[in-house]
């Protein structure tokens, strides 16, 4: 099957018009300039195991997730995030995901990361009633749909992975090499609207580590950032990651584009409203991919 690999998502890479950017120093003011910011069904929002409605969704399918990618990764500081376009792999094709809620096939776009400070954990999404430090979202683009503008206003027109981060204490990195090269990359990030090029061709999967891939919650949502489209099916992990104290910091080092300290990058909690949250479990060895 042939994905098409045209326009990567239109606001995680900062290419709103002029005048139209926002700032996590007042979300709740997004909704005067982004109406959808206060609309209905909006992300992220508190996931609780026992909340949680099980039930036997299939598993989530990784396509072309083990493939490198046929160029080297751009990563970049755009002001509000860390983030970096999802290239096509060696065979041609962007790396894609269906399953779980997912009747279709949705193509990754781009990655991007939420923190806090040293003072404040950082996660969109509380598990359980905790926030984690860190949160990596995976975006994609179901394929159905020739533009992001087209997608964003279907309700089932994008699909997010999300993954936790929480701190461990170690005088070493975890070996997570797909990560460790992100992370390595904020060093040289500092400033608004820098970017640099890991000196590695990755695969998207080395992202998720050894995550069980199999155990994840999902819900109807939205983009945590404006225009908050309610077009987002969304697959958070259950597990959790592990990340060195010595890694978590670099995020905190990175600059907007006024110049100040790029810190509390994450929306506030959205009302879960009538919405129903799924969880699966399974095996980790049920997830498969190609």
């Amino acid at each position: 099957m042939t994905f098409s690999c045209n326009l990567y998502l239109y606001h995680q890479l900062d290419l709103l018009p002029e005048g139209l950017r926002f700032s996590y120093d007042d979300p709740h003011l997004w909704q005067n300039s982004y109406p959808q910011c206060g609309g209905a069904y909006q992300s992220p929002i508190p996931l609780s195991t026992h909340k949680a409605i099980p039930i036997g969704l299939p598993p989530l399918h990784f396509g072309h997730y083990e493939q490198p990618f046929d160029e080297l990764l751009s990563v970049r500081n755009n002001g509000h995030t860390v983030e970096f376009k999802v290239p096509a792999t060696v065979l041609g094709e962007r790396p894609y995901v269906t399953g779980g809620l997912l009747g279709d096939f949705y193509e990754a776009m781009a990655v991007h990361f939420h923190w806090g400070s040293p003072q404040r954990k950082g996660s969109e999404h509380v598990l359980n009633g905790r926030r984690y430090d860190l949160e990596m979202h995976i975006v994609h683009r179901n394929t159905r749909y020739q533009s992001d503008e087209e997608a964003r206003n279907q309700t089932d027109g994008l699909a997010v992975l999300a993954v936790l981060f929480k701190v461990v204490r170690t005088s070493y990195p975890y070996y997570q090499p797909g990560l460790n090269e992100i992370f390595g990359s904020l060093l040289h990030l500092g400033n608004f609207n820098s970017s640099y090029t890991p000196p590695a061709f990755l695969t998207l999967g080395s992202l998720l580590g050894n995550l069980d891939r199999g155990n994840f919650y999902a819900y109807m949502g939205s983009l945590t950032t404006p225009p908050c489209s309610p077009s987002v099916l969304w697959h958070v992990f259950a597990e959790v990651l592990p990340i060195s104290h010595l890694e978590l910091p670099k995020f905190w080092q990175l600059r907007d584009r006024r110049g100040r300290p790029l810190l509390h990058t994450f929306r506030p909690l959205q009302s879960l409203e009538a919405r129903q949250v799924f969880r699966r479990r399974a095996p980790a060895e049920t997830y498969v991919w190609s």
